[in-house]
């Protein structure tokens, strides 16, 4: 698979500027974009010896990952490596176009009534995945329809855009901002290293800004930068999970239960529909947008650049939203894009779920990426029209 190009406009990050197309760390071998896999891959390599410094201890993380490059067949990335056990699990930065015949779009109250389709919806033709769900709404506009049974499902990473949606609500911060100070804890470093899900490299000790974070934990998909975010706002994990379910109450999402802040659980469930509602929600905040526009990251003091995992980033005017993929969740993608309407610049929200589920992460993610790429595809080349003859 192709790299994701680098966004033209991406902003740079206060501490370290983010710095597209950017190589790995040289002598690293590269490591998938999919990668948050506990898979059928050999057994990870003796942790390097005492002293060896944190660069060695990360490299050879990456040799771990390795083994199980050539299996998958993945492109180069540089995602902390992953490797053998029982579910593949892989957070994959991603966003979502709009679409869905019964979607609920927008920060509904709980228990409000869900948008209704936009009449010239039925004048749109759109390529609908055969399988899973899918929702695309154009704000401004509305629904453009829903697609799937609205069941809950697994929804693996894409389950971060509620913790950055939480972590903002709690601490807000201007676009162009640093945002608060973050000292990281002894289980984030020690959680930097792990080969059964995907992570972002921190230093205990060492002082991080709120954006920087959101950036490790949004681009790479950073499972350890998640619960570190956790820790820090709520004191620990399970109270801010019931910070992110009275959110999710909050937002009318009445089909979503989550029970972890980085989507490693299968038992975090949520629907096309109830993601729409997030993503619209959380793209009214001008430093979410900002963060999940971002190209490329470099975690300070461990040298390691991140491309964004969703491949989709920069094409057909999408700037952003949050990848997910794993066994049992399949194939996740919100993404988010642009497209003139009459005159008038919208916002086009999409969400694909649950695309081959039961296979690989690699699998599942590239059929989230096509199916959302065919979506994205016909709504910006029939949109326009339909409306001026609406």
């Amino acid at each position: 698979m192709p790299d994701t190009p680098a966004v033209p406009d991406a902003p740079a990050v206060p501490d370290t500027p983010a710095v597209p197309d950017a190589p790995a760390v040289p002598d690293t071998p590269a490591v998938p974009a999919h990668a948050h896999a506990h898979a059928h891959a050999p057994a990870p390599e003796p942790a390097p010896a005492a002293g060896s410094g944190f660069r060695a201890r990360f490299r050879a993380c990456f040799r771990v990952r390795s083994c199980v490059r050539s299996r998958f067949r993945l492109r180069r990335s540089v995602l902390v490596p992953l490797t053998a056990a029982v579910v593949l699990v892989a957070g994959t930065g991603g966003w979502y176009a709009a679409g869905g015949g019964r979607s609920t779009v927008g920060p509904a109250p709980a228990g409000g009534p869900a948008e209704k389709v936009a009449p010239l919806a039925r004048s749109l033709h759109l390529p609908w995945p055969r399988e899973g769900q899918a929702s695309v709404a154009v704000e401004g506009i509305g629904s453009l329809g829903t697609r799937g049974e609205q069941k809950p499902v697994p929804i693996a990473s894409v389950t971060k855009v509620m913790t950055a949606y939480v972590i903002l609500k709690s601490h807000p911060m201007r676009a162009d901002a640093p945002g608060a100070t973050v000292v990281a804890d002894r289980q984030a470093a020690d959680e930097s290293y792990s080969s059964v899900e995907t992570t972002a490299p921190v230093l205990a000790g060492r002082e991080y800004t709120q954006r920087r974070l959101l950036e490790l934990m949004m681009v790479p998909s950073g499972n350890n930068v998640a619960r570190l975010l956790a820790r820090w706002d709520a004191g620990g994990e399970k109270a801010f999970v019931a910070k992110m379910n009275r959110a999710a109450a909050g937002l009318g999402m009445r089909a979503t239960t989550y029970t972890g802040v980085s989507g490693m659980e299968a038992s975090t469930r949520s629907t096309s529909d109830d993601q729409l509602r997030l993503a619209r929600a959380a793209m009214k905040d001008p430093a979410f947008r900002r963060i999940v526009a971002t190209a490329s990251v470099t975690a300070p003091g461990a040298g390691v650049t991140f491309r964004n995992t969703n491949r989709l980033l920069g094409r057909d005017g999408v700037i952003g939203l949050k990848t997910g993929s794993s066994t049992p969740a399949g194939g996740n993608l919100v993404w988010a894009t642009t497209q003139e309407v009459a005159g008038v610049s919208r916002l086009v929200l999409g969400v694909v779920l649950h695309q081959r589920a039961g296979t690989t992460p690699t699998e599942g993610s590239a059929a989230a990426h096509e199916a959302s790429r065919a979506l994205i595809t016909a709504v910006r080349a029939d949109l326009p029209a339909t409306a001026n003859r609406a």
